[in-house]
């Protein structure tokens, strides 16, 4: 087990974020049963099957008549989609009038649309192809069919076709995160007075685990007693806990201590990147521990570098932060010895523009940017990686 201790911050940025996937990939995530709007972003753990088929009953794909046979037919009833009617069958040379979505009477053969129909005398004239128009019952899915694999992302339109085919509740892989805020100046709501600075990095924290596809269960508010984090850590339910505070070497730092008494193993103790160096990974048996700093511009950093790996490894998915590429970076902006540096960016025809505003303790730039610049040791170069910032729909 490694040493608990103040963090050495040894650990280069790009590794950090290997042994974070490397641990989710590990680790896996367990299964939970939850309500379909709440399984957004998590994996399906079982195949999902149809509980009804689809179309789950005759219905008109058109607004006009519902007919038997070649015509002309003979008005008998109307019909409109959601309303209760009672049971029809058509007879040879009869029409129902009916709107889209509406149950088709038994003995339908097609629906003759109102553009295509001419109305003389009381009698509907128009040609028809035998079933065109009508969605029959289960023609496209039928009822107990595997539509998905286990495995699949739940995305908007998957939430979408489980409710069509029945689903309430949905079997995923989902990790379940707590987010721990730790300091005595913290404030959760109102105008910060002197002293008192308000929680940036709770609210942050719930979009950039439902964009790393977990689940955001409990942000709890602690002060920075050692006791009191003690207590909560052992309280915790969750997959994966997240303390943001706590992790540097000032003397409200007790994250490390606390770990060590409870024999927690340290995967990554400190971060040769800036901002957001005191970060730590960590784990027990059953839970893993992220330790973010408590500069909301460093956490971000931080949960980029430590959270998002960890999170998309469990879920065996590719990490939300991928896709910029490579591009130039404008300006004249030069490495640190030793550390990797994050810099917020807007991306242009030119390349990678900084933003400025991007201080430890300031989500400014963050809020301004698309994108961090990764910024190696030895400087920008011809281009440089770039990583995604967080952007709605989370978890999509």
């Amino acid at each position: 087990m490694a040493e608990c201790g103040g963090h050495r911050g040894s650990t280069p940025w790009d590794r950090a974020r290997e042994l974070a996937r490397g641990l989710g990939e590990r680790w896996g995530c367990p299964i939970g049963v939850l309500p379909s709007a709440s399984a957004l972003g998590g994996r399906l753990a079982d195949d999902l099957r149809a509980l009804v088929g689809s179309p789950s009953f005759d219905a008109s794909a058109m607004d006009g008549y519902a007919v038997r046979g070649m015509g002309p037919w003979r008005p008998v009833g109307v019909r409109l989609a959601g309303v209760p009617v009672s049971e029809v069958c058509l007879a040879e040379g009869e029409a129902v009038e009916i709107a889209t979505g509406a149950l088709v009477p038994k003995g339908t053969e097609a629906v003759l649309p109102y553009e295509a129909a001419t109305v003389v005398k009381d009698r509907i004239h128009g040609e028809v192809e035998r079933g065109r128009h009508v969605r029959w019952s289960g023609e496209e899915i039928v009822p107990g069919e595997s539509v998905l694999p286990a495995g699949a992302e739940v995305t908007p339109a998957v939430l979408g076709l489980a409710a069509a085919l029945g689903h309430d509740l949905l079997r995923v892989r989902m990790p379940r995160v707590e987010v721990l805020v730790t300091g005595d100046e913290i404030a959760v709501e109102g105008l910060p007075g002197a002293g008192v600075v308000r929680d940036a990095i709770g609210p942050m924290l719930d979009g950039v685990v439902a964009w790393a596809g977990g689940c955001a269960v409990r942000t709890r508010h602690l002060g920075d007693g050692r006791e009191e984090l003690s207590a909560a850590l052992a309280e915790a339910e969750a997959d994966v806990v997240v303390v943001c505070g706590s992790s540097s070497k000032g003397p409200a730092d007790h994250l490390r201590a606390v770990l060590r008494e409870a024999g927690a193993e340290v995967v990554v103790d400190g971060v040769d990147c800036r901002p957001g160096h005191p970060q730590l990974l960590a784990h027990s048996d059953d839970t893993v521990f992220v330790g973010l700093p408590g500069n909301p511009n460093a956490a971000l950093v931080a949960s980029l570098t430590l959270l998002v790996p960890l999170l998309s490894g469990m879920l065996g998915r590719t990490e939300p932060t991928a896709g910029a590429g490579r591009k130039p970076l404008v300006g004249e902006v030069r490495g640190r010895p030793g550390r990797t540096s994050l810099v917020a960016v807007r991306l242009g025809p030119a390349g990678a523009v900084p933003v400025g505003h991007d201080r430890p303790a300031s989500l400014w730039g963050a809020a301004l940017a698309e994108a961090y610049a990764v910024v190696p040791p030895e400087g920008p170069g011809e281009d440089v990686e770039l990583l995604r910032l967080p952007r709605p729909p989370y978890g999509a």
